[in-house]
């Protein structure tokens, strides 16, 4: 992929986060959904790419924009793209911390199409790369990890959403010394925080969405860190759908590589609301600030951008609520 069209997915996700940022804090997360949506797509539409999006919003009859198989770009390198438009829809509409838009892109057939349905992961940042095993007691993971970074498992904080199926999780991570923070939605975020040094946090483990796994794993390798996955189907139909996306194995542990193949792959998310890394919206008179964070695996690049957005000088970003 040109190293240009990095810029064009900041692009993409700044456009995304600046509509559903209208609505932060309003209570409307179908609608603030749907101006991410709308913004993302129309941007989408001019970049010089031949995508599909293999991961989004759902099938072509459940959404009428970046649904899986829709045909993206102005036409050029053929891609894969997996998308979420406003990752952390309660958050938004809360006015929480954790929101943001997102997109991956790599080389064609390189991103797994991960049905929808629920997914193991367990993350980790460079230090601790090929020292997880998602076969191995939590404790023991923790321990590798551990030695990874140097430091004793109480010095170690592991994020996890705070459900009722993870309990039995906490209480181990909690006995053997590590500290916990909790999460409430969207673990998109928090695997690119786990990726930076100093950020806080070290790992990310429980069960969560399989479509955002896909994105975890595109930031976590352009970061240089790990991640091993499960698909959890729970009804027959959604074994079925696995075999049927090419996933005949569906107990195999995934690596990083089987979720994201290749040599290339770029991440881009923007802040709508702050992150640990990034500063949420910011709206003035006639305009915008975001932050985003962009990553090219190729290029082992990782850039934190700061931009003002001038409304009256793009019809882009002209929406009015």
């Amino acid at each position: 992929m040109d190293r240009l069209l990095t810029l064009e997915f900041v692009r993409v996700t700044e456009a995304a986060a600046v509509r559903a940022g209208r609505l932060m804090g309003k209570g409307n997360k179908e609608g603030s959904d749907q101006l991410a949506v709308d913004g993302m797509h129309a941007i989408l539409a001019g970049v010089p790419i031949d995508g599909t999006v293999v991961i989004g919003e759902g099938e072509m009859d459940e959404a009428p924009m970046l649904y899986i198989g829709e045909k993206v770009g102005a036409g050029g390198t053929p891609v894969d793209i997996a998308v979420d438009p406003l990752e952390g829809t309660n958050l938004t509409a809360k006015g929480q911390d954790g929101s943001i838009a997102v997109i991956a892109i790599a080389g064609k057939g390189n991103l797994l199409h991960a049905p929808d349905m629920y997914m193991e992961k367990l993350c980790v940042g460079p230090r601790a790369k090929g020292r997880i095993d998602l076969t191995q007691p939590v404790t023991e993971n923790l321990r590798r990890i551990a030695e990874g970074l140097e430091r004793s498992i109480d010095d170690i904080t592991v994020v996890i959403l705070d459900r009722e199926r993870h309990q039995d999780m906490i209480n181990q991570c909690r006995e053997a010394g590590a500290r916990i923070k909790l999460i409430t939605d969207g673990d998109v975020s928090p695997a690119v925080d786990i990726g930076i040094e100093g950020s806080g946090v070290h790992v990310l483990m429980g069960i969560g969405g399989a479509p955002e796994g896909v994105l975890a794993a595109a930031a976590l390798k352009c970061l240089g860190g790990d991640m091993q996955a499960r698909l959890l189907p729970a009804t027959d139909e959604e074994y079925n759908r696995c075999v049927a996306m090419g996933i005949t194995d569906v107990k195999r542990i995934l690596t990083l590589d089987d979720l994201v193949k290749g040599d290339d792959c770029i991440f881009s998310a923007t802040a709508i609301t702050n992150t640990p890394l990034l500063r949420g919206i910011q709206y003035f008179g006639g305009g915008a600030r975001t932050m985003s964070v962009v990553m090219r695996y190729k290029s082992g690049t990782i850039r934190v951008i700061d931009t003002f957005h001038r409304f009256e000088r793009d019809s882009k970003w002209s929406i009015h609520l």
